[in-house]
């Protein structure tokens, strides 16, 4: 984003090796970016670290408190990259991985982003596979966003409406499960309980991109710890940024194998960590000066570039995981 607001040549951050032209921006006046205030006004562009982990991530780490922690802490930002720093107060490392725009509710036939009228929670009744929803805001829904997808999903596999490859069960006896427009679906919402008078549902194809997406985040930062030898039950707290994070159900997110089977209590959401960042650094000169060096401070790992990604990519595109011992507490409620 700061090479399109600057002018700089951005081509090479799509392009092997993925290099940013810069990463490092001087101050700048309005004047020379083109913002339309005082001429002589100040803008101050955030350091990077590489392609894909920006100034959001270095600004999202000190609002966070992880480079002060003695903790060995993981840090997340989902979005349409998963950006992830695992590190301490002595050491950082962090990687960006593709998750796509699915748990934003994009990309999804039915979903939406967390506003009035979407479905954000979900649970199915494993006897007769009816669901029951919650709401944003009341009222009848209009589409389901990130976390209501998430919900949606764990349901599903830990009812049965689904398998661990997120296949259907057709054999369920339940006129929700069905074949529509997109091949088969699970009807979450008939027309008439929806806002628009239309059936709410989740497609194979949904699952399948749900299942892309999480795959991608958690073989992300399963390699960056595998990387640098910290097993994942060594992580002594979670961190999960963005808007996104803040309405996740852990206990759904685990279930699917979007977060790790760690003691609920070492996750914790901090919500807008990128814009909380860069108020202390518009507020205080030395936070300003504390970002720059967490970015100095950050080795960056190429998961494009590591063979170990593409296996565990593969591994994650199962419900929770290909190997059930990493999800213990999944494997016990499904016996």
């Amino acid at each position: 984003m700061i090479h399109l607001l600057l002018g700089i040549p951005a081509a090479s951050i799509r392009l092997s090796p993925y290099v940013t032209a810069v990463n490092h921006i001087p101050l700048l006046t309005a004047q020379e970016v083109g913002i339309g205030i005082n001429p002589l006004g100040t803008v101050d562009c955030l350091p990077g670290v590489a392609s894909y982990v920006g100034s959001d991530i270095t600004a999202g780490v000190l609002a966070s408190g992880l480079e002060e922690s003695s903790q060995i802490t993981l840090f997340m930002d989902v979005g349409t990259n998963g950006e992830i720093v695992l590190g301490s107060n002595e050491w950082l490392v962090t990687c960006a991985c593709s998750a796509g725009p699915a748990f934003e509710g994009a990309g999804v036939v039915n979903g939406m982003r967390a506003t009035k009228g979407a479905i954000e929670e979900v649970w199915i009744n494993s006897s007769n596979y009816e669901p029951n929803y919650r709401v944003i805001g009341g009222g009848k829904p209009v589409g389901i966003c990130g976390s209501g997808l998430i919900s949606l999903l764990a349901e599903m596999f830990m009812t049965g409406v689904i398998d661990k490859g997120g296949h259907f069960n057709i054999h369920a006896g339940t006129p929700r499960i069905r074949e529509g427009e997109h091949g088969l679906e699970y009807v979450v919402a008939w027309a008439n309980e929806s806002r628009n008078g239309k059936d709410i549902a989740i497609t194979f194809v949904d699952v399948d991109n749900l299942l892309r997406a999480k795959g991608a985040i958690y073989a992300g930062y399963s390699v960056l710890a595998d990387s640098v030898g910290v097993p994942m039950e060594m992580i002594e707290q979670m961190l999960i940024g963005g808007s996104f994070g803040k309405y996740i159900n852990v206990e759904k997110a685990v279930q699917i194998g979007l977060l790790p089977d760690l003691e609920w209590d070492r996750f914790r959401f901090l919500g807008n960590t990128a814009v909380l960042g860069a108020y202390y650094a518009l507020l205080d000169r030395k936070k300003r000066e504390q970002i720059s060096e967490i970015a100095a401070r950050m080795t960056y790992i190429e998961l494009s570039a590591d063979n170990s990604f593409y296996d565990a990519f593969i591994s994650a595109l199962f419900l929770p995981h290909t190997d059930m011992g990493r999800f213990p507490s999944v494997a016990e409620a499904l016996g």
